[in-house]
């Protein structure tokens, strides 16, 4: 199989190859005009010599015509075609009536059929100002002929077409061929190795790099990273995009290690405890009350790793956007004022006092379920970390183009250490569970809420202090007027 440094050698060469045939087409038919524009010149200097000694003859009052115009073919002076004769090339004076009556010596050498086709052609030249080119094939050369008008028509005389042999404007000179043919091949043989050369170069580093990749990304060597050398500069925006993604992989993996982590412990207890009050219910010594305490701790432990799954699963589909919000006009003061009544019973629970101090009538888009699920989190949250005596107050304020749910609680608060981690999944704060592990939960609550706030174009933010609390804020979009229609 033909590697990519070949393919792109090749492709190299062969750019090479076109871009030289179309130079040296262009500067071949700039050649051309500048051959053709020169032997135009010369015609042109021939027709106006010739004009002239005409133009002298007649203002010397000298007999321009032999026979004058009673002739049917009439020709010029002897004395004038002498003087004519001195000028070289193709020359042929032309009478008012359209008749040659001077030609060359050049031309009156050519055979009969060349002499038809100078004359048809003759017959379509310009006047002046344009060149006419043709063949002959008696000369097997091309001529290019100008047209001069007479001034004042002297003797009865119209125009002069003067010409000159036009071959070598078509033809490659010797050392186009020679460059063409030797010196061009050279140089893009050498531009080829050189850029074999190069690309080798080139696939060096890019394998350098790979093998690096390749040996960072087994999944135990995450905490690497490829080294920026003087071998791979080339390709440092490559090297930083990749150092960049596997810094991403390495904080995807820890994550996926943690979560498999947490949730083995969060599944370990509970069927441990499962087992052993199964195993508690069907002893044969077990009394009738005895079994039906174990079957309701079972019973119990089940629930809690129901609850487990459904939050599991809930950010598994999150995650791949397979969970669907069912968006509708949700009026957020009952919502918040049945959350409200739900905290008073659970805060009357753990004696700590609940408020609702302010609240306001607006509308937004949204899942009215996990909406309250949102609520319900932060509220649990705030209520489950107060010690008793402590305080919650909720509050729904509405902006110019938002609407905010807060929840402050007067609980433990969290170190500025754990706060970075408190959106993460299974994540608790040893303190936390050490104070309140009779009531510790599975540390998703928040990862859900986040999720459920931004799934609704929203944002749950946070702020806390140990010791003193608290406040975690919901911001939503307010419904717009065509939404709500």
């Amino acid at each position: 199989m033909v590697s990519t440094r070949v393919k792109l050698t090749i492709a190299f060469v062969a750019g090479m190859i076109a871009v030289t045939i179309t130079l040296f087409l262009a500067v071949l038919t700039a050649r051309n005009n500048a051959v053709y524009h020169d032997i135009a010149q010369y015609a042109a200097a021939q027709g106006d010599l010739a004009s002239r000694v005409i133009m002298d003859a007649a203002q010397a009052k000298q007999k321009v015509l032999a026979n004058g115009d009673t002739a049917l073919i009439p020709l010029l002076s002897s004395k004038l075609v002498d003087r004519l004769q001195v000028v070289p090339g193709y020359i042929v004076v032309v009478d008012t009536a359209g008749r040659a009556v001077y030609r060359s010596n050049d031309v009156m050498r050519l055979k009969g059929e060349d002499m038809a086709t100078l004359e048809t052609q003759l017959q379509d030249l310009p006047k002046s100002g344009e060149a006419l080119i043709f063949s002959l094939d008696s000369l097997q050369e091309k001529l290019l002929f100008v047209s001069h008008s007479l001034p004042g028509t002297p003797g009865g005389l119209s125009r002069i077409a003067s010409g000159a042999v036009a071959t070598r404007a078509s033809t490659v000179p010797r050392e186009y061929l020679l460059d063409a043919a030797l010196i061009v091949p050279l140089i893009i043989t050498a531009a080829g190795m050189g850029a074999f050369v190069f690309l080798g170069r080139t696939q060096r580093q890019l394998a350098e790099i790979t093998t690096e990749v390749a040996a960072i990304t087994d999944g135990r060597s995450l905490h690497r990273r490829l080294a920026l050398s003087e071998e791979t500069t080339d390709f440092a925006d490559l090297v930083m995009t990749l150092n960049a993604m596997i810094g991403r992989l390495e904080t995807s993996f820890g994550a996926l290690r943690r979560f498999t982590a947490d949730a083995s412990h969060e599944l370990k207890t509970p069927l441990a405890v499962l087992r052993a009050d199964v195993e508690r219910a069907m002893h044969d010594s077990s009394s009738q009350t005895e079994r039906m305490v174990a079957l309701e701790e079972a019973l119990q432990e089940v629930r809690r790793m129901t609850d487990l799954v459904e939050s599991l699963l809930t950010l598994a589909r999150a995650d791949e956007g397979r969970f669907d919000i069912y968006r509708e006009p949700i009026e957020l003061q009952p919502l918040v004022q049945e959350v409200y009544e739900t905290a008073l019973i659970l805060g009357e629970a753990q004696g700590v006092t609940v408020n609702l101090p302010f609240t306001t009538d607006v509308v937004v888009m949204a899942d009215r379920t996990r909406l309250r699920q949102l609520f319900i989190n932060l509220v649990t949250n705030a209520i489950k970390y107060t010690p008793a005596g402590g305080k919650v107050e909720l509050g729904l304020g509405r902006h110019p183009d938002n609407v905010t749910f807060a929840v402050r609680d007067t609980g433990i608060g969290i170190s500025a250490a754990d706060f970075p981690h408190i959106f993460e999944r299974f994540w608790r704060a040893d303190r936390v569970r050490s104070r309140m592990s009779e009531r510790g939960g599975f540390g998703l609550g928040l990862a859900i809420s986040q999720w459920i706030a931004q799934a609704h174009g929203g944002t749950l933010t946070a702020s806390s202090r140990l010791g003193r609390g608290s406040l975690f804020t919901v911001t939503l979009p307010i419904a717009s007027d065509a939404e709500r229609a």
